[in-house]
């Protein structure tokens, strides 16, 4: 089975529906949907509507920051333009999916795999897993094969070396990675919605689980419209240009 896997969606409907479609072209059975799915962007009731769509036909979908703060939830460390995002989306969901969001799981463990929006270790502070200290932490925190996660808007992978510690590994978009059993693994898809490596592109994840790799993979997708939207809905300059410079 081909299982797509997305992450930090903030609300970019565009970029959102590339993936799904790059994803069911290349034979996606189940899909799994890593928390920050509002958020930046100016589509949070469309995006969710699709989430909600797949999530009623057998998706997984786990809370990220974003959508925690989005329905009220207490949660630090945002910035100027994240909070004024996040009051705008507030007062556009419809109860339904202020309910939605309100039931997600911090984590979903399946089989011998995890999904979560940041560290698997104590996934509440929302902690950046950013190098192999991090890594560790995380994958430390559960004896879980692998580990499918966000949060830190860029696509990364890492791996237990001989000693037990992960080791880093930048996956090339497009080459699948085998995923031994004898290891365990990290995998950061990167973000759907707001990619930071400064390529526009979009980021999300194929795991095929029979064969026990994974391809990361880079989507183009229109921008300038999600960009346009942005600012016609009056949110802040830097999230478009974000979108329009991928950083």
């Amino acid at each position: 089975m081909k299982l797509a896997l997305f992450a930090d969606i903030h609300s970019n409907l565009e970029a959102l529906t590339a993936c799904l479609d790059h994803a069911a072209a290349l034979g996606a059975a189940r899909y799994a949907f890593l928390g920050d799915l509002v958020g930046y962007g100016a589509d949070p009731v469309a995006v969710l509507e699709l989430i909600e769509s797949h999530a009623a036909r057998g998706a997984i979908v786990v809370l990220g920051n974003h959508d925690a703060a989005a329905i009220g939830r207490p949660v630090h460390g945002m910035n100027l333009q994240a909070l004024t995002a996040i009051a705008w989306t507030r007062k556009r969901l419809p109860k339904r999916q202020v309910d939605f969001l309100g039931a997600l799981p911090l984590s979903v463990r399946e089989d011998d795999r995890l999904y979560v929006h940041a560290s698997a270790a104590a996934p509440e502070r929302w902690t950046y897993v950013t190098g192999p200290r991090q890594a560790a932490q995380s994958i430390g925190a559960t004896d879980a094969s692998v580990i499918f996660c966000g949060h830190v808007h860029e696509q990364k992978l890492y791996y237990t070396g001989a000693g037990g510690y992960p080791m880093p590994f930048q996956p090339v978009p497009g080459t699948p990675i085998p995923t031994a059993r004898h290891r365990q693994w990290l995998a950061i898809v990167g973000s759907a919605g707001q990619p930071r490596d400064r390529n526009t592109a979009a980021c999300y994840a194929l795991a095929d689980l029979a064969r026990a790799r994974i391809t990361f993979f880079r989507v183009p997708y229109d921008h300038g419209t999600a960009a346009q939207k942005i600012r016609a809905a009056g949110l802040p300059e830097r999230l478009a240009r974000r979108l329009e410079r991928g950083s």
